[in-house]
């Protein structure tokens, strides 16, 4: 039997493939935010434990150029519908003592 090589370059796919779809699901960005959405739409002073926690998950398992581009897509389009407050948005991160690797906003530039 001749199969090794293909053998090595079917577990090679295999490996390539459970990589590339280690990227993050909007769905996560949405759960991890979610507890923030009334703040960002209508709040004031520090943001809830509970937003910070999420932004804080975020930031985590946002640590690849992969999983930005797809938070930062994910939080662009889902913003849009919804009317968020700038200043707030822009405030979270450094009020919940964290750096945010994607901006919350429906004018991000994900490219960057």
């Amino acid at each position: 039997m001749k199969f090794p090589g293909a053998f090595a370059a079917l577990v090679l796919l295999i490996l390539l493939a459970s990589t590339s779809e280690a990227a993050i699901s909007c769905s996560d960005v949405i759960k991890d935010l979610r507890p923030c959405l009334n703040y960002l739409m209508s709040g004031s002073g520090q943001p809830p434990a509970a937003c910070c926690s999420g932004a804080k998950a975020l930031a985590s398992a946002a640590s690849s150029s992969e999983n930005k581009k797809a938070a930062c897509e994910c939080i662009k389009s889902t913003s849009k519908g919804i009317s968020i407050n700038s200043q707030l948005a822009q405030a979270l991160p450094g009020n919940c003592g964290i750096t945010l690797p994607v901006a919350i906003s429906p004018n991000a530039d994900c490219s960057k």
